[in-house]
């Protein structure tokens, strides 16, 4: 088959009108963002989809990657302001907001994320103590992140975390560290002892001072007692005295009896409940005992009524029978030590 000049012509024309559309037709994925450049001037950004370019007359430029993206920065040595050296690490966070910006206002991007955290790590960490560093990592980030997100505005990023990873002191530094806060630890529970032992010394004291108290009150209410029971029993012989005085200056020669014969009784019964007592020697005659109880069951007689006698008249007490003397056997001693 043969083919004429206008055939050939079409099928070129055909072609090249294919090879247009293919030039000009452009699909951007999701995440990304293209900008378009006619004549090496940026026009515009093309979105996520199926976009279309005039093609021999505009090409793609920058290819931007707009989802959020990580940094690692590489360890570092860092000096402290009181002259310590230690090593850290850290991460950043990053996002594309303006791809045109991202891409034509700035060269080698990462590379100059990366540059910027690390001069502003040295920056931030130097000017802090070494135990203010070590403790304080929420405030070295947010520090970091205020800082180097300012710094990269212009470039249409945004800084959405710098996180420090890992600070290694030195060697020496963690011993002398580790030393440090043994003692500081011995110390604390040195003072705990110590307060503990001046609590407990406290408590014992106030203890012994309640005692004290309670004890000195108890003696005061005992005295007070024995006080008033000595004041009741000396009302109760003042009344006795009195009863028996009135006796005796009415004439009763009974209560005389009466008295001396309580006082007596009372005598012989202290003698006899003696623990050291076995032989008791009485040189008074057991006749006086004997007119004694008497008088004192008259006394009774009279105080309480002749109930129990018709004619009205005491009966005398009994006297006493005359006791025949003992005669006391004689013992020979020589006939007891011969025997």
């Amino acid at each position: 088959m043969l083919f004429s000049g206008f055939d050939i012509v079409v099928i070129a024309f055909v072609v090249l009108v294919i090879l247009v559309l293919f030039a000009g037709v452009k699909t951007v994925p999701q995440g990304f963002r293209y900008t378009v450049e006619r004549f090496g001037r940026y026009t515009r950004t093309l979105e996520p989809g199926l976009n279309l370019i005039l093609p021999f007359i505009e090409r793609t430029g920058a290819r931007m990657n707009v989802m959020e993206q990580v940094l690692n920065v590489p360890t570092q040595e860092v000096i402290t302001k009181d002259n310590a050296s230690v090593s850290a690490d850290a991460v950043t966070f990053y996002q594309v907001l303006n791809a045109a910006e991202a891409a034509y206002q700035v060269s080698h991007l990462e590379n100059a994320i990366l540059n910027l955290t690390m001069t502003n790590i040295r920056s931030v960490m130097g000017s802090m103590d070494l135990d203010e560093l070590l403790s304080n990592r929420d405030t070295i980030n947010d520090r970091l992140l205020r800082v180097v997100d300012e710094a990269v505005g212009p470039w249409g990023i945004k800084v959405t975390r710098v996180e420090i990873k890992d600070i290694q002191p030195p060697r020496d530094l963690v011993d002398a560290m580790a030393r440090q806060m043994k003692a500081e630890r011995e110390k604390r529970a040195q003072v705990l002892e110590a307060e503990g032992s001046r609590n407990a010394q406290i408590l014992r004291a106030e203890g012994a001072k309640q005692a004290a108290i309670l004890q000195a009150e108890g003696q005061r209410e005992a005295a007070f007692r024995n006080a008033e029971a000595r004041e009741r029993l000396a009302e109760a012989e003042a009344k006795a005295t009195l009863m028996v005085s009135e006796a005796i200056a009415s004439g009763d020669v009974q209560a005389i009896n009466y008295f001396v014969a309580q006082k007596y009784t009372e005598a012989l019964t202290a003698i006899g409940s003696a623990g050291n007592s076995k032989i008791v020697l009485m040189p008074m005659e057991a006749s006086s005992i004997l007119g004694s109880l008497g008088g004192i069951g008259a006394i009774a007689r009279e105080v309480f009524g002749n109930g129990g006698n018709d004619g009205g008249t005491v009966p005398p007490a009994p006297r006493p029978r005359p006791s025949a003397p003992r005669s006391t056997p004689s013992v020979n001693p020589l006939s007891s030590q011969g025997s």
